[in-house]
């Protein structure tokens, strides 16, 4: 205890250790390793009977950690869709450590309030109706599973039962998808609804988007009493969209809950050019966005929103007398997984206070510019090929006539550069290398760099 008494008197000075590192690593990004190759392990010690205080800690990481962690948030990390961190995210981060508020309930403090209104100015940024609610969360993994317990709680419903209360035994619930992301399979499986249970709804040709005449014929067939549709708006490969006019129709048609993982794709109504690519969203029941890929915050951050926020809080809440401090505004642990709650929406607030629509709208617009340039320069090459066409910020492609081993020793041989990274991909059954723009300080500069690599690569 005294070590821990002895850093807190000398917290200036420690802080001002790790600031200058934690300066020097942002200063540094465009020059380190973006991808770490090699798995890098620790060295092999027990934990110690009496720790020696915060400075030798410090001198430990700055021996053994730091030299191997990545540049994933610098501009030339594509792998999966990974933001960076904006300077005004960044700064509200460390605030959000130092404060340690619990965002459980209000009655405390004023981080409550926070994020109402940091969820009020992403309906206003997303351009979503007033009637959409919903909570911070962990990302978009967390989101989906929230979209699926209130998805499951409707279907109940349909059928006179309190699914939250009495659990899924008698319930009959049909679920319908045509290109679902892992983490809404995961997410069926939380929710007792089955990994493998999920309809499969056929794809466009050509595309990962959901053929609308296959749902209508599922829909009419089904005699399930509790229908949940699960719709794309830009899936993880292709970024393909569903049409989600169509499909809100026969959701309203059918009485079907239907939930939009637009993790990344949602942000493209920020964009005028490409609005009508999620036309029809405002009709969903459920949506879910990421907050660390195109919003550009520290993970873990996702968004879910939600036009019953009602069937969230039946879901999610459970009453105990000491969790209940008699406020009239929303306890934001009756929304969501967690009842003791990281003050994650102060990131989001003052990014959003700081760049406004504005400011996102130019790095949307840019990243899908660097991406398009990319695929161009793909288009132009004797050495690559493009699997896709790029629509988007992601590209999709393969060294030129390659076997599936020959891709993945090129995107090892890509990554060993060290000067970007880039992810597996499959489009259409055939291997290719993913490469997404989602950081704000990618420049053309560092798409230079990229094609170089791929280049000499």
């Amino acid at each position: 205890m005294s070590n821990m008494r002895q850093d807190h008197n000398e917290i200036e000075k420690l802080a001002s250790s790790v600031t200058a590192w934690n300066v020097q690593f942002q200063k540094e990004l465009s020059e380190r390793p973006v991808g770490i190759l090699g798995e890098p392990e620790l060295p092999n010690v027990p934990l110690v009977e009496k720790g020696q205080g915060s400075e030798a800690a410090f001198a430990d990481f700055l021996e053994h950690i730091a030299p191997y962690l990545s540049g994933a948030a610098g501009p030339r990390y594509l792998g999966f869709v990974t933001g960076g961190t904006t300077p005004a995210a960044l700064l509200a981060d460390w605030i959000v450590s130092a404060t340690d508020q619990n965002v459980a309930s209000a009655g405390d403090s004023i981080s409550t309030a926070v994020e109402l209104q940091a969820l009020e100015w992403l309906c206003e940024l997303f351009d979503l109706p007033k009637d959409f609610d919903g909570i911070i969360t962990t990302g978009a993994t967390a989101s989906n599973v929230l979209g699926a317990l209130c998805a499951r709680q409707y279907a109940g419903d349909q059928q006179g039962l309190d699914i939250a209360r009495d659990g899924v035994s008698g319930a009959d619930i049909d679920v319908f998808a045509a290109t679902p992301h892992a983490s809404m399979k995961k997410a069926m499986g939380f929710a007792g609804l089955g990994r493998e249970q999920i309809k499969q709804v056929a794809c466009l040709e050509g595309s990962e988007a959901m053929d609308v005449s296959d749902l209508a014929l599922l829909l009419k067939n089904s005699n399930s009493a509790g229908k949940i549709v699960i719709a794309s708006a830009g899936t993880v490969t292709g970024t393909d969209f569903d049409d989600l006019q169509a499909i809100s129709a026969l959701c309203k048609k059918h009485k079907a809950w239907l939930h939009v993982d637009g993790a990344f794709g949602l942000f493209t109504r920020t964009i005028k050019e490409k609005q009508h690519l999620t036309a029809g969203i405002e009709y969903a029941d459920s949506i879910t966005a990421d907050g660390h890929k195109w919003l550009n915050v520290p993970y873990d951050c996702g968004m879910f929103f939600t036009r019953h926020v009602g069937l969230l809080q039946t879901a999610c809440s459970v009453a105990a007398p000491y969790l209940d401090v008699g406020s009239s505004t929303p306890s934001f642990m009756d929304r969501g997984i967690e009842n003791s709650r990281r003050f994650r929406a102060l990131p989001v607030w003052m990014t959003l206070k700081a760049y406004g629509i504005e400011g996102y709208r130019k790095l949307i617009e840019d990243n899908c510019r660097h991406a398009k340039n990319l695929a161009d320069w793909i288009e132009k090459s004797e050495d690559y090929e493009l699997l896709t066409p790029c629509k988007m910020n992601v590209v999709v492609f393969k060294p030129a006539g390659a076997r599936d081993e020959e891709v993945s020793q090129k995107l090892n041989q890509i990554n060993q550069s060290e000067k970007t990274y880039m992810t597996p991909g499959v489009w259409q059954g055939e291997s290719g290398i993913r490469a997404a723009f989602s950081n704000w300080s990618t420049t053309d500069v560092d798409l230079a760099i990229i094609c170089d690599v791929l280049k000499q690569a």
